[in-house]
């Protein structure tokens, strides 16, 4: 959890056009990961039928990053990561639609919640805020999120995570290409710090550590860690970012992770 808290101040502490640094982190990520499939002699092959999910499930995961980098440079790493961990509650809204389960009334009084911890994320209901727009931003990377993990919850029990993580990143890297010739590289030497952290602490060594946790624990017990997340990302934004979070983001904060902890600890009894 603290490996994988780094994304926002990494995403913070780097100074490119977001779709540079995605770009670099999917490309360095890939790099990494296709060289620990080869060596571990892991197959990359999948089956016709997969195929289709995990090529939506890459497009999603990089929509999800886009949206989540920019929110981040619009505003701080507290918002940033606290509107992304609306993402439990937008997953339980979901999963009825994508996985045929029963919808439960429960969840629309989690969605209550989350909606009036945004509301004190939120500053002013204003376009002309930033603020404002990068909650947006946040949210619509959350529901990016929810999807990606709904659509892939099949392909998770057949394949390595480290295989579909190759594929996904092999998207991006596609998705993003037209990115290099459209923006001003110059700058990239001066970010290697920031992206190499970005790529092997967060992505290789973060997501895989995060997948192994399945071995061990139950996936509630991992969403009930996983709301953790956002509080380390805001202590190491303080410290290294002096990033310090008005009150109303605590509080709604406060709002947005008790309903993660509250659905986590329903779907486990």
């Amino acid at each position: 959890m603290v490996l994988l808290s780094t994304s926002g101040p990494l995403g913070r502490f780097i100074e490119l056009p977001v779709p540079i640094t995605i770009g670099i982190r999917s490309l360095i990520a890939l790099s990494l990961l296709f060289f620990y499939c080869r060596v571990k002699g892991i197959s990359f092959g999948l089956s016709s039928k997969d195929r289709m999910p995990v090529l939506i499930s890459g497009v999603l995961m990089g929509v999800h990053w886009l949206a989540y980098f920019v929110a981040l440079q619009k505003s701080n790493v507290a918002i940033g990561m606290l509107s992304l961990f609306t993402y439990p509650v937008i997953t339980a809204f979901l999963e009825p639609l994508f996985l045929k389960t029963r919808f439960q009334k429960m969840h629309l009084l989690l969605g209550v919640l989350v909606l009036f911890g945004i509301y004190f994320l939120v500053p002013d209901f204003s376009f002309e805020n930033t603020y404002t727009v990068a909650i947006g931003f946040g949210v619509f990377s959350a529901l990016c999120y929810a999807a990606r993990n709904l659509i892939l919850k099949k392909q998770v029990d057949t394949y390595p995570g480290s295989v579909l993580m190759v594929y996904q990143m092999g998207v991006i890297c596609l998705m993003l290409t037209p990115a290099f010739f459209y923006y001003d590289l110059e700058a990239i030497p001066s970010q290697w710090s920031g992206l190499l952290g970005l790529a092997v602490v967060t992505t290789v060594f973060g997501h895989t550590m995060f997948v192994n946790c399945f071995k061990y624990f139950s996936i509630t017990t991992i969403s009930i860690l996983s709301s953790v997340q956002p509080v380390y990302g805001i202590l190491i934004g303080a410290l290294v970012l002096s990033e310090i979070p008005a009150w109303s983001t605590v509080l709604g904060g406060c709002l947005i992770l008790t309903s993660v902890i509250v659905e986590s600890v329903r779907s486990y009894r």
